[in-house]
């Protein structure tokens, strides 16, 4: 084993009971729940629901007063969801149009879910079709920029949130986020917080995050839908990438 790996596996170890924190629901919620809507009922959709936890935390702290939707492709994660009250349906968000009017919805949720995802531009744009203007998007993501992560590239090793063999596809930080949400006006970033630091103990990781959130372990984005007329999928028809993005089915 080389000195990497020893050092590399003695911080896994010291990271036990704080992994929870990289999800930053706190986050999420006080974003989602401090919404002003005019008195209307909150309707929050989240894109990859699971459980239905973060959609759970803003209804609690919202009284009640909030429809809750759910994409999640795993059936019994659904079956759970139903029984608490979140219309979840299955779905592929990189390539189905979300179940939902234009401009219908609120918030929509991505917790985790980004980095697993290629065809982002479909998803930012049917995300910016069903927000109303000043509707919120909220993602979090593992954060490339993490100060682990940047130790290990330091010493030539893989990032570990973008691992070659592993789940994740893309990599995000706080300014690549910005630059892509921004990119020709259809989002503006408000607001960023970051979650978890690994690998210290829980209490200093919190206040190692508040402090620090563009080294934190995730990283959090309060993206708000602009009066901009048109779909985000224009932002490919003004370039040209050397890639086969998905932009919906053909006519």
């Amino acid at each position: 084993m080389s000195w990497k790996d020893f050092v590399y596996r003695k911080a896994i170890a010291l990271k036990a009971g704080t992994e929870d924190l990289v999800y930053g629901r706190e986050h999420l919620r006080d974003w989602a729940a401090g919404l002003e809507n005019g008195g209307r009922r909150l309707r929050v959709l989240d894109i990859g629901c699971g459980y239905g936890n973060d959609l759970m935390a803003i209804r609690e702290r919202l009284g009640g007063n909030a429809e809750l939707f759910g994409i999640e492709g795993y059936g019994p994660y659904r079956d759970d969801c139903a029984k608490v009250g979140i219309d979840a349906k299955d779905g592929d968000v990189e390539r189905d149009r979300l179940p939902f009017d234009d401009g219908s919805l609120d918030v929509v949720l991505m917790n985790q879910v980004l980095e697993h995802c290629k065809d982002i531009f479909w998803i930012f744009s049917e995300v910016h079709r069903v927000l109303r203007p000043g509707g919120l998007f909220l993602a979090g993501t593992p954060n490339l920029a993490a100060w682990h992560d940047r130790l290990m590239l330091l010493v030539g090793m893989q990032p570990s949130g973008m691992k070659v063999l592993g789940p994740h596809v893309r990599g995000y930080t706080v300014p690549g986020m910005r630059a892509f949400a921004e990119c020709d006006g259809y989002f503006k970033l408000t607001a960023v917080k970051g979650s978890g630091f690994y690998p210290f103990p829980r209490g200093l990781a919190i206040r190692l995050a508040k402090w620090f959130p563009t080294l934190a372990t995730g990283v959090f984005f309060r993206m708000e839908k602009t009066t901009k007329p048109g779909t985000f999928l224009d932002v490919l028809r003004t370039r040209r990438f050397e890639t086969a993005y998905y932009v919906g089915p053909a006519a």
